[in-house]
């Protein structure tokens, strides 16, 4: 039976996008040392990344980016990186399993995967756990990219979240072109909204 995981990585950051993996693993596939993301360090993740795309039957990416999350917000901007992760599978599973409580598709969509979202999901089941690794390693290159050019805002060590150093960058020196406007409202003053 092949089953199908997925999570996202990046629903509480300031900046960039939220990223959706969706992984497809034969049911007796073990990948030893795969669990959720948030408990593993970076190196761990990202070999474990290279592994998860060797051994896995296929696996797929889907972003939504800031404008999207300020536009939709940030649940509906998960389901749609969700949903492109998903659409972008070549193989099919039989199950789609979905970290959370909750999962809808994106306007009018329809897809005939039978799926079931599970609380806790990354620690609980090994392929949306594989799921959770590829999503975050992802997402961390993209932070990482975009350090290069806003290097102001310390994206390849905080990846956008809200640290010390991030939110009173954003309070001294204001936004840059990849900022939650939605998210950092907050900390911009009237006069440091610089997009």
């Amino acid at each position: 039976m092949l089953i199908c995981g997925i999570d996202e990585a990046g629903r509480g950051p300031l900046a960039g996008p939220v990223v959706a993996a969706a992984v497809v693993m034969e049911d007796c596939t073990e990948i030893t040392g795969a669990r959720d993301s948030k408990t593993l360090s970076e190196s761990v993740r990202n070999e474990l990344s290279l592994r998860i795309k060797d051994r896995c039957k296929d696996y797929s990416i889907g972003i939504a980016d800031h404008k999207e999350i300020d536009s939709l917000n940030i649940l509906q901007a998960t389901m749609l990186a969700m949903f492109r992760a998903l659409i972008g599978l070549k193989v099919l599973p039989d199950s789609v399993l979905i970290d959370g409580n909750y999962f809808r598709l994106p306007g009018r969509a329809e897809i005939s995967y039978n799926f079931k979202t599970i609380v806790k999901g990354d620690s609980k089941i090994h392929e949306i756990s594989c799921a959770s690794i590829l999503a975050k390693v992802e997402r961390d290159k993209i932070m990482k990219d975009y350090n290069e050019q806003y290097p102001l805002y310390g994206f390849s060590t905080n990846k956008g979240y809200p640290t010390r150093y991030h939110i009173s960058t954003i309070r001294t020196s204001g936004i840059c072109d990849i900022h939650r406007i939605s998210f950092c409202g907050k900390f911009i003053s009237e006069g440091n909204c610089n997009r």
